[in-house]
């Protein structure tokens, strides 16, 4: 009689098998023992190998496709932004310039946390009074 665990072997066997993660480990394991000097960390080895496939590299190539044509627009938009502004387009090597507030106001803490620290130019306040014990 069939234990359930084999059933859940078998099921995830065939769920590896469709989804080729048998095909690509037995490919790494057999380029691995058909390797003349052997690496020192073979888990490294396979871990490179995996993460070499042409899946990975077709992903990347398009990201860099992608990020250049983002980088074009970016650039387009700025120097649009520059002639409504009516100021001179930036240079090709400037880079872009932050856009942040001059000074953020300072956030509330949140419950149960201490205050934040005031900053370091911000004159002295007077300690709150201690309150004095109740009289016995």
């Amino acid at each position: 009689m069939a234990r359930p665990v084999d059933g859940k072997r078998e099921e995830f066997r065939k769920y590896l098998e469709k989804t080729g993660v048998i095909d690509a480990l037995t490919k790494v394991l057999v380029s691995l023992y058909e390797e003349e000097s052997k690496p020192d960390d073979a888990l490294s080895y396979i871990l490179k190998s995996l993460c070499d496939s042409s899946a990975v590299k077709a992903e990347v190539d398009g990201l860099k496709a992608q990020l250049a044509e983002s980088a074009a627009k970016n650039k387009e938009l700025r120097v649009e932004i520059a002639k409504l502004k009516g100021e001179e387009p930036p240079a090709d090597d400037e880079p872009a310039p932050a856009e942040a507030p001059a000074e953020a106001p300072a956030e509330a803490p949140a419950d149960g946390e201490a205050p934040a620290e005031p900053p370091a130019d911000a004159p002295p306040e007077e300690a709150p009074a201690a309150e004095e014990p109740p009289a016995e």
